[in-house]
């Protein structure tokens, strides 16, 4: 009966062959508590509500071991397939007993073992989730935590959770937040740095939004291809904004330096800083991007996701310090000639 247990437990554990795993971990506190009575019904509770949510898999805890024991002593009859009561606590205490030192282990306490801890205080529940993606997991998982707090009372019972699940859907918190930083901090430094150098917040700001586009362009096409943002793609604002953000100072220097040239006539000064600096600027992003085309030739996908998306967003930047950022110029730079004492 054991070997057939074993077999049947072995494979309800690798029928569900999810890329979500989900740990759930009862703390009960005490030793020897987790493998109460008491204990033992509030985990099946908590498999029960578990088992009603269709994005999750069949839960495998070692209740069902006991569920599967009881079963096979009544000679496998299916309505014994039930969580152990009171009366049957004489055949299944041996199951229970999980021998650490090595000695009488059956294949039954075995598996139990792997699901409780030596001092019978944590049980395992292990159960897959579908992959619902970033937005919904949390939602789920919120939806159990409300499940077990309503199980198990939060001052004799502590009920966490792991898992890949729960690493993915922390990471990509992290990278959303890393990137949201970087950003902030970047474009901080840069605002500041570039009032310093051109003391107009009206030029600082036309300089941000040039070079907010080619960001959002790049955004854009990672949403619509469906590129992930990790580490190695996240690198791709921070990088792009840098170098492009140094095409935008040359160009509005030399336009600064030319509006006394010209009298202080916007337009004109325009032209001549895109006649002047534009061919500098196309071989400078085109030379820079060619840098980075070149690890499309890795193997690794990270590397090759930046190298394409860093060259495209120089590209995009070299379009709009070549387009957008004259326009603005001209509509929104209102230069006042300096008066000489």
């Amino acid at each position: 009966k054991e070997n057939k247990i074993y077999k049947d437990l072995r494979f309800f554990e690798n029928q569900f062959t999810g890329i979500m795993p989900l740990e759930i971990l009862v703390d009960a506190k005490k030793k020897n508590k987790i493998t109460s009575l008491s204990a033992i019904s509030k985990i099946d509770a908590l498999v029960n509500s578990l088992q009603k949510i269709p994005e999750f898999g069949k839960p495998l805890s070692y209740i069902e071991m006991l569920k599967f024991a009881k079963q096979a002593y009544y000679d496998g009859d299916s309505l014994n397939y039930a969580v152990p009561n009171m009366y049957d606590v004489s055949f299944i205490a041996p199951y229970l007993q999980m021998n650490t030192d090595g000695s009488d282990q059956s294949e039954m306490g075995a598996l139990i073992k792997s699901f409780v801890d030596k001092d019978k205080r944590l049980a395992r529940i292990s159960i897959n989730i579908a992959d619902v993606g970033s937005k919904k997991l949390p939602t789920l998982l919120a939806k159990v935590r409300k499940d077990a707090d309503e199980i198990f009372d939060p001052e004799k019972y502590d009920v966490s959770f792991t898992g890949t699940s729960v690493v993915f859907l922390e990471g990509s918190r992290f990278i959303i937040n890393s990137l949201r930083d970087s950003l902030l901090l970047a474009l901080g430094m840069i605002f500041i740095c570039m009032f310093f150098l051109f003391k107009s917040w009206r030029t600082v700001m036309i300089a941000l939004v040039v070079n907010a586009v080619p960001l959002l362009m790049t955004a854009g096409i990672m949403g619509w291809f469906s590129i992930p943002l990790k580490p190695s793609t996240v690198l791709v604002f921070s990088i792009a904004l840098g170098i492009a953000i140094d095409v935008t100072i040359r160009f509005i220097v030399n336009y600064r330096q030319d509006l006394p040239r010209f009298n202080y006539d916007v337009s004109q000064t325009v032209r001549h800083t895109i006649q002047e600096t534009g061919i500098s600027i196309l071989f400078t992003s085109f030379i820079l991007a060619a840098g980075f085309v070149v690890f499309l030739a890795s193997q690794f996908d990270g590397t090759r996701f930046l190298g394409l998306l860093t060259s495209m967003t120089l590209i995009w930047a070299m379009i709009a310090n070549l387009t957008l950022l004259p326009i603005l110029l001209a509509w929104f730079d209102k230069p006042k000639p300096t008066i000489e004492k």
